[in-house]
């Protein structure tokens, strides 16, 4: 598996559209797509990490490159205080 993690914060009272904008992979997930969790930090609730997994990194990185990514990342990035950090990587280590 491949995937990344995200690093963001809502802009103030974007907190609920920002988790309606992520149910939407729900809806319709790209191809090789596995999981997301996204937790919301306690010490700041409106400070988000994420985990992407994807099948491996030739799907990820097609999604990645995709206009339909782009354009949700552009929904995205209107909903946090500055870009996310990204930091891709190869699973390694999954259990479950």
């Amino acid at each position: 598996m491949y995937g990344t993690v995200a690093r963001y914060r809502a802009k103030p009272g974007n907190v609920d559209a920002l988790l309606k904008l992520q149910s939407q992979l729900d809806a319709d997930p790209p191809p090789g797509f596995v999981a997301a969790y996204i937790y919301q930090m306690d010490d700041d609730p409106e400070e988000f990490l994420e985990a992407l997994l994807f099948e491996n990194r030739e799907t990820y990185m097609a999604n990645a490159d995709s206009p339909e990514q782009h354009q949700w990342y552009l929904k995205l990035r209107a909903l946090v205080e500055a870009d996310p950090e990204w930091h891709d990587g190869t699973v390694i280590h999954p259990t479950g």
